[in-house]
């Protein structure tokens, strides 16, 4: 049976990031960048995003009611007005470089080769020109993987694989992971490229951590190899991805 799996965009495969830095640069000055950086307004310091900024506080600045996490820590009226600029460049979302060079072309030739079945989940805000998805699509093909089926979402990751019958969820996010396990039966793995100590209670909680999208499909293909002896895939998923329990047993 072919594994059905979702990979999310920003932060996993597309480095938005960096752009979104460029063009705040642009926007704020390589002065404000400077400033703001070494003050670490107080969301910065909670660890809090943009993503994270109450509901309230965005509608009241004007930004968009949903947007991808970034880990750019701006004011919520620096973070308004940088969003407004981002959906006032045409064809935004082909613009962004890949995170790790030649990974989605990758991707792309061992979903062909093991008959996998992928989609790509994405939350991001329109831009000016052809709609989010239609760039997003444009971009995954520009980069090696034809007729990507891509789903500009909003809400639970988990209760998108449980209707989709996803078997896994790759994404840069710790809450989007452990909506996974809550509320499906699909397995959530966290690209975690941070330095620093990986969310508590990950593995605890059934999801599994890997520092790049190469170690990912490097996994995936040995969890999708044939078994040995009487190794079942769970087996497989669990000695892979270092944990003890199934995600949602």
């Amino acid at each position: 049976m072919s594994l059905r799996i979702a990979f999310d965009l920003d932060g996993v495969l597309a480095d938005m990031e960096s752009e979104l830095l460029r063009q705040a640069t642009i926007l704020f000055g390589e002065q404000a960048i400077r400033r703001a950086q070494q003050l670490q307004p107080p969301a910065a310091a909670e660890g809090q995003t943009l993503a994270d900024t109450p509901k309230e506080v965005v509608d009241a600045e004007g930004a968009p009611d949903e947007v991808p996490a970034t880990a750019l820590h701006f004011t919520s009226r620096q973070q308004s007005r940088l969003w407004r600029h981002v959906e006032s460049i045409d064809g935004f979302w082909e613009s962004l470089k890949e995170i790790e060079p030649g990974v989605v072309a990758r991707l792309a030739a061992l979903a062909t080769a093991r008959r996998w079945e992928i989609i790509f989940l994405t939350k991001r805000p329109e831009s000016v020109g052809p709609t989010a998805q239609v760039q997003t699509q444009r971009w995954l093909e520009a980069k090696g993987f034809a007729l990507p089926s891509v789903f500009v979402v909003q809400g639970s990751r988990g209760r998108i694989a449980s209707a989709l019958g996803l078997d896994f969820v790759v994404d840069d996010r710790p809450e989007n992971c452990l909506d996974v396990v809550v509320d499906s039966k699909a397995r959530a793995i966290l690209v975690w490229r941070d330095e620093g100590q990986v969310p508590a209670a990950t593995r605890r909680l059934g999801i599994g951590v890997v520092t790049s999208v190469a170690e990912c499909l490097d996994i995936l293909m040995q969890i999708d190899a044939p078994g040995e002896g009487r190794s079942t895939i769970m087996d497989r998923v669990k000695r892979l991805l270092g944990l003890k329990e199934p995600a949602n047993a």
